[in-house]
């Protein structure tokens, strides 16, 4: 189809026709004075021309040439599911109750999308080397001493000193055994999901539930051979450098089964109590802690 030519003059109606084959087109009877051309096609840009026709003149203008119009497609960038993820991890780093302690094994966003082996591995880092996390070992290692538990280690300096190393290492251990290395090969994820709704009944029941069972990565919920498994390997793993006298496979078993009640304590303590005492929760109103729908 031709282009569509307009010609407008003051305190005149326009004119309007299409151009043939070859470009050409004119306009008969016009009367002299100003005049201005708009030249307008299909997937082009518009182009304009004015002239001043004079008296018993035939005007002819030069030629004009139609350039492809430029196509503004408004994209929209879907940020990838490890990119959520990155975004949801940060914000757990910086929830920590009545702000010092860390809290960051929990997610308070429903769907929060799963983790990648290396954020379970930088979440497990970032909770070993917390500032925090070094204090509160040398606090048990200090009650150790005092109660005079594991006496192999004796007293002094150096008994705290491998009190302290002990403590430090059974956290270091039972963190990157059961919340990372474990959590990766099996792909569940080591966090607790917070539940906040239904009544208290059932929050009771969700959070005992959640010291033996998890979420995989797949969503589903499944048993939680991440958590079980990495007490008992850090159990064995302790009987390396606990004194001989202290060294017992009993003591592993009890430890395990030690670390399921207390994991069932503090999910009590996550449902009904940490949540108001701690500052920066990430929820799902950040845009970050959506799960990004499919293109």
């Amino acid at each position: 189809m031709g282009a569509r030519v307009r010609l407008t003059r003051d305190q005149s109606p326009s004119l309007e026709v299409l151009t043939v084959e070859d470009g050409q087109f004119s306009f008969a009877n016009v009367a002299p004075g100003p005049f201005h051309l708009s030249i307008t096609s299909t997937g082009f840009a518009p182009q304009e021309f004015s002239g001043n026709l004079r008296s018993g003149e035939a005007y002819r203008i030069p030629p004009i040439t139609l350039a492809l119009a430029t196509a503004i497609t408004e994209v929209r960038v879907v940020p990838s599911p490890v990119e959520v993820a990155e975004e949801q991890i940060k914000d757990q780093e910086k929830q920590r109750v009545l702000g010092v302690l860390p809290n960051f094994y929990v997610t308070y966003i429903p769907n929060a999308v799963p983790l990648t082996p290396k954020q379970k591995f930088q979440l497990a880092w970032k909770t070993t080397v917390d500032p925090v996390t070094f204090g509160v070992s040398g606090v048990i290692a200090g009650i150790q001493q005092a109660q005079d538990d594991f006496s192999g280690y004796g007293q002094g300096a150096q008994g705290y000193a491998k009190r302290y190393a002990a403590s430090y290492a059974d956290g270091v251990i039972g963190t990157f055994i059961g919340s990372a290395i474990l959590p990766s090969l099996l792909k569940q994820d080591p966090r607790y999901f917070y539940k906040g709704t239904g009544s208290k009944r059932s929050r009771i029941l969700y959070a005992l539930a959640n010291s033996v069972i998890c979420k995989g990565d797949n969503g589903h919920w499944q048993a939680d051979y991440s958590s079980i498994l990495g007490s008992f390997a850090a159990g064995g793993i302790s009987n390396l450098y606990y004194p001989a006298t202290d060294r017992d496979a009993n003591l592993i078993f009890e430890n395990a089964l030690i670390a399921i009640g207390a994991n069932a304590a503090t999910n009590l303590l996550q449902e009904f109590v940490v949540r108001k005492l701690t500052r920066n929760t990430a929820n799902s109103a950040n845009p970050a802690n959506s799960t990004p729908a499919n293109p």
